[in-house]
């Protein structure tokens, strides 16, 4: 019977994860086509593009952190009530989830995303410069593509070195996070 409630609630993740990936698709989508929308510079999109692509690689790097990250340092720090710590724990707690989301759901919204920005600005690039949209697009495919694994593999580089530092920071701005937005988990309202 027990193993039945453990798929069930196995099951229940699975598809709230999916769930919560079509609506955060749907958000980034809208937001970023509303933005590109109204921008006519380079420069402003390829920002845009950037700040998408930095998203997935602190996103690859909290997750790892989470699933790389031990407990005891952190419980140690709990237990000082140093800020974050308690949250930190949690974290590490579900490291599963925490990697999933972060790994999965988050860096493949945004590389999905940064693949959007990418052919808005090449469309753009091609239309006021007359110059070869093949060509276009291959450059900046490889520039997203080498500036996204290379991000995400100094980000698994940190966080294989600083899991309980990641974790105690994440901690502390979540902390301060539900202080703005009360929630039903108050863990380290006082700390």
């Amino acid at each position: 019977m027990g193993q039945n409630k453990a798929k069930e609630k196995a099951w229940g993740w699975v598809l709230r994860m999916m769930a919560g990936t079509l609506i955060l698709a749907i958000i980034f989508g809208l937001i970023t086509e509303l933005i590109l929308g109204r921008v006519y510079s380079f420069y402003i999109s390829l920002i845009i593009l950037i700040i998408v692509i930095m998203i997935g690689v602190v996103s690859d790097t909290i997750g790892t952190a989470a699933a790389a990250a031990e407990l005891s340092p952190l419980n140690a720090k709990a237990s000082r009530k140093v800020k974050g710590a308690r949250k930190g724990v949690d974290l590490v707690k579900n490291a599963d989830r925490v990697a999933n989301f972060c790994n999965d759901v988050v860096g493949d919204i945004t590389g999905i995303v940064s693949g959007g920005v990418a052919a808005v600005i090449v469309f753009n690039l091609a239309f006021y410069t007359q110059e070869s949209e093949l060509f276009l697009r291959t450059i900046l495919t490889a520039f997203v593509a080498a500036l996204t694994v290379g991000g995400k593999a100094w980000g698994k580089y940190i966080a294989l070195r600083k899991s309980t530092e990641i974790m105690l920071n994440v901690g502390f701005l979540l902390t301060r996070l539900e202080n703005f937005f009360p929630g039903k988990n108050k863990s380290e309202k006082n700390t």
